[in-house]
């Protein structure tokens, strides 16, 4: 078997992936929005809201963002098939693969090395999606998919079988280093001791014998060794069938125990005989916790959050299928702290963003949808104006505070003149034109006070040089004085006269012909376009005349 293979899910189209052009943001102040005043000192005011497809938006965030997002929730349509209803399944069900994996890749690489990727999905696809993240991220990567309950009341529809519930996905960019928290739970404090005579802290004292499963010195024969007990005799691990048994943990974990005054010894009466018995000592934690379960069923459902978004949008609500607050709000829990970056590539209602604001987590929300404008923009509004009195708001005592800021993505950097060419977009001014550049060339936007020549930098010692000029040989010589042996610059120009070779420290390229190649240019929506599907081939006895002329019976 040749090595390289691998396992892996296969669709129509899969090798077909998009050249995205790394588009630059624009914000509009006008709709960015922020609290009239600082609630706390921990308000936050940088947060973003996207307008613009989610594939060039991600596209768009990937160098400035690359591995500095803690947490990422997505809740991606479903692919029900509803939409589908006259086109092939086999066909429906590849785009929206491809379009869940373009977007997973880059998802991927913005995560931060502890971060961790949460989605909700139902029974439609999350098997299949499952599959794909495991290529992407690695099998090992994947956390588990937790169930939740949507529904809380009985369903009377005249089917046999009805959906109650969905997936939330878990996946990690590197499951070494990532740190989920714990459940608080003060109810772990009923299985300890109070503080007593023995101790000024919840206790309780396990058996330092094994028991159960495995627990036989046959099984573990390096864990049956003598301990010397208060009165100088020696303690082996003998079950009370007087078969041998193993202690719980090795010499070492004992002698650290004894050091640490937390092997206890006990007498207790066995056939008549009084004999020593050794336990350890356990302390309970000063904050409780214990693992979350899988299964989340003490979570608001479908219902109750249809409730507050009728609170929020009135009657003219667009989401069927909203998600809670507090499904969120767990996930913020279990996988960030107060000021991590969290992301949301389907805002949907904005659900993400209102629950990482009351949370003081820095998010980024990114919406195509005219909803982004009459349902996100608003409900923000309410949070940070404390005006939302619904969801995680009393749980997490939510006073209100901090902002947004909004974006829209600039238009494709090149279009065409009336002669079919490619040129740069008349709508970029020297700015634009400049940070659109060093995206695409791999360099950090910053343009220097001092330096005309300095738009951005990819080291401490090589830039580039945006320009729409014709630039002169004479040009072209004073620059590369300017510029020094000790550094490099990339040029950037619509037209040079004269020979470039002769400046070791310059490299001169013609815009737009350098980018050209680079990407997709003017394409501004890689959402699924159901129009554009081609059309299912006819079921057998719905042949055309044309069909009819054709067939050929034998191929029955």
């Amino acid at each position: 078997m040749n090595k390289k293979q691998r396992l892996e899910l296969t669709w129509i189209g899969k090798d077909i992936r998009p050249k995205l052009e790394p588009r630059i943001l624009l914000e509009d102040p006008e709709i960015s929005y922020h609290a009239a005043h600082q609630v706390s000192e921990n308000d936050i005011f940088d947060n973003r809201l996207i307008f613009g497809d989610n594939l060039l938006a991600l596209k768009a965030l990937e160098s400035e963002l690359a591995g500095k997002v803690k947490c990422i929730f997505i809740d991606p349509p479903y692919n029900t098939g509803s939409a589908f209803e006259h086109y092939d399944d086999g066909i429906e069900h590849s785009i929206w693969l491809g379009l869940m994996r373009d977007r997973l890749e880059i998802l991927r690489n913005l995560l931060s090395n502890d971060g961790s990727l949460w989605i909700t999905i139902d029974d439609n696809e999350a098997h299949y999606l499952k599959v794909v993240c495991d290529e992407i991220f690695g099998r090992n990567c994947f956390i588990t998919s937790f169930i939740w309950r949507k529904v809380d009341s009985p369903n009377d529809n005249k089917v046999a079988i009805t959906p109650d519930h969905e997936y939330v996905l878990c996946f990690v960019k590197d499951p070494r280093l990532v740190q989920f928290k714990q459940k608080p739970d003060n109810s772990i404090l009923h299985a300890y001791r109070q503080p007593d005579s023995e101790s000024d802290r919840p206790y309780r004292d396990r058996l330092l014998k094994k028991n159960g499963k495995s627990s036989l010195r046959s099984d573990r024969p390096s864990m049956f060794f003598p301990v010397i007990a208060p009165d100088g005799t020696t303690v082996f691990p003998i079950h009370d069938d007087g078969r041998e048994a193993c202690w719980a943990i090795g010499k070492k974990g004992v002698e650290d125990l004894i050091a640490q005054g937390n092997l206890i010894w006990k007498q207790r009466q066995q056939n008549g005989i009084k004999r020593w018995v050794p336990y350890t000592r356990e302390f309970a934690a000063e904050e409780p916790s214990r693992p979350y379960p899988t299964i989340w069923n003490d979570l608001d459902t479908t219902r109750q959050t249809k409730a507050h978004q009728k609170i929020l949008f009135g009657e003219n609500s667009l989401f069927e299928t909203p998600k809670p607050e507090d499904i969120i709000c767990r996930i913020l829990q279990i996988s960030t702290e107060i000021g991590d970056l969290v992301l949301d590539s389907f805002a949907g209602s904005g659900t993400t963003g209102a629950v990482a604001q009351k949370m003081g987590r820095r998010w980024i929300m990114i919406e195509l949808g005219e909803h982004c404008h009459t349902h996100i923009i608003p409900r923000l509004k309410k949070v940070i104006d404390g005006e939302d009195q619904g969801g995680i708001t009393k749980a997490v005592n939510w006073k209100g505070g901090g902002g947004f800021r909004y974006y829209r993505l600039a238009p494709s950097l090149l279009e065409k003149d009336k002669w079919d060419n490619w040129v740069i977009n008349k709508t970029y001014n020297a700015a634009m034109l400049a940070e659109a550049l060093c995206k695409i060339e791999g360099f950090t936007y910053a343009p220097s006070d001092t330096l005309y020549w300095q738009h951005g930098y990819s080291t401490e010692s090589d830039f580039i040089y945006v320009t729409t000029q014709n630039l002169s040989h004479e040009q072209l010589s004073k620059l590369a004085d300017e510029v020094g042996q000790e550094r490099t610059l990339l040029v950037l120009c619509t037209a040079f006269r004269g020979q470039t070779d002769i400046f070791p420290n310059l490299t001169v390229k013609k815009i737009p012909k350098q980018i050209l190649s680079r990407c997709e240019w003017g394409h501004d929506d890689y959402s699924l376009k159901i129009e554009n599907l081609p059309k299912a081939p006819p079921k057998f006895g719905q042949l055309t005349l044309f069909d009819m002329d054709t067939y050929d019976k034998s191929t029955c």
